[in-house]
């Protein structure tokens, strides 16, 4: 299963419309988006998603009712974290912040984050994978980006928005 993985949107429509595309040219039956959205003028790019979305809010979501109703038609938004398996049987667990599992030792076989606005992908010592998409915006460090996880092999890559094929 092919998952898109996004979050710091921070209202940047033409990065939003970016990520868009690289979703449905990957063939994602899936996109996570791991918060900081911000309003809900932001949501309509989201419609040209070929697939459903799941999504948290972030910690900078300036109007929480708004922005849940404009998820309403694209799929489903709530507090985090929140866990989910895929249909291969991966375990994910989505989070706007890190901290937020630090205690937790989690069942999980993903973890999506964000909040830093910095992409990395890596694995802690039980093997579990970490994802952080970076920004959308491209606001504080001028690096647009996006993720790609890939379920089985279990794979994640960053795509840079501004250079969409590297």
């Amino acid at each position: 299963m092919r998952i898109g993985i996004f979050a710091d949107a921070h209202d940047h429509l033409d990065h939003l419309r970016a990520a868009v595309n690289v979703f449905n040219r990957a063939r994602c039956e899936l996109v996570v988006f791991a918060g900081d959205l911000v309003s809900s003028f932001a949501a309509p790019p989201l419609r040209h998603l070929k697939c459903r979305i799941l999504a948290c809010f972030g910690d900078n979501e300036g109007n929480k009712t708004g922005v849940a109703a404009g998820f309403k038609i694209l799929g489903e938004i709530g507090e985090p974290p929140f866990g989910f398996r895929t249909p291969d049987g991966v375990r994910i667990v989505v989070t706007h912040m890190l901290s937020s599992l630090r205690n937790d030792p989690g069942e999980f076989d993903v973890c999506i984050f964000a909040h830093t606005h910095r992409a990395e992908v890596f694995r802690d010592d039980h093997g579990r994978l970490y994802v952080n998409p970076g920004e959308t915006s491209g606001w504080s460090f001028h690096q647009p980006s996006v993720a790609l996880l890939d379920t089985s092999p279990l794979f994640a890559q960053i795509v840079r928005l501004d250079h969409p094929d590297t």
